[in-house]
């Protein structure tokens, strides 16, 4: 994965010096958009974070994915524990100007990936029942959460790319949206933590989506708008982690 840290020029900030901790590959991604207030946001979002907006609205991301090849540094993939499908529900905020990703949630389909994840990375994952198979060029995704430390929350949804792959352009909602580059989080002991990511720029898809079932913003009390949802698509990409750090 270091032919990764070779292309950096769409980056907002350079990647951080030391080894990466981790690498993924994420597979058949599909972001879902929608405006929201900043009020709906503010009770579920740290006070050390500055909600981010684009002209003055902000924003809400449900997210699912496949992930596979996942490996710590200098190891192998192991096979029992080297794929998971993943489902996560994020805003975005700034912290002393520097912007990131807050998830509200993360399901996985996967029960040790939850704990390692929830243990070292501090973040709110969840145990779910999590499906995705392609019929006729379209996804079939379907996500059940089953983890008591969470409010139920469901996922059904059918989606497809259309057109062809293009690149954000850096002044662009698109780009505000998808190119960045950390998360900010809490750990158990109430210390402010930054988790640090790279890849390359997301090369971007239109799509197509047909939301069966969809409560997963619900589960946080978050009522989404009734306007489809700006929807990309994103057919794969290498990625690699670091280990989170104190802010």
């Amino acid at each position: 994965m270091n032919f990764v840290l070779k292309d950096t020029a769409h980056r907002p900030y350079p990647p951080p010096s030391k080894p990466w901790l981790m690498a993924q590959t994420w597979i058949d991604l599909l972001f879902m958009h929608w405006p929201v207030s900043i009020e709906s946001l503010r009770s579920l979002i740290p006070s050390f974070l500055e909600i981010d907006i684009f002209d003055s609205q902000a924003w809400i991301g449900i997210v699912p994915f496949s992930m596979k090849n996942i490996h710590f540094h200098f190891l192998p993939p192991i096979p029992a524990f080297s794929a998971l499908l993943e489902l996560n529900v994020r805003s975005y905020v700034k912290y002393q100007g520097k912007s990131g990703v807050y998830f509200f949630s993360l399901d996985a389909s996967h029960p040790v990936a939850v704990e390692i994840a929830r243990t070292f990375f501090s973040l709110p994952y969840y145990n779910a029942k999590i499906s995705s198979k392609t019929e006729n060029d379209w996804y079939r995704y379907k996500s059940s959460r089953i983890d008591k430390r969470g409010a139920a929350a469901i996922l059904e949804v059918d989606y497809q790319p259309i057109g062809d792959i293009y690149f954000s352009e850096g002044n662009s909602l698109e780009a505000w949206l998808t190119e960045r580059y950390c998360f900010f989080s809490s750990n158990a002991k109430g210390q402010q933590i930054v988790g640090e990511i790279h890849h390359k720029q997301w090369p971007l898809q239109k799509a197509n989506a047909i939301i069966h079932q969809n409560t997963m913003a619900q589960a946080l009390g978050i009522a989404l708008p009734d306007s489809a949802p700006l929807l990309h698509f994103i057919r794969h990409i290498d990625t690699v982690e670091w280990a989170i750090g104190s802010l």
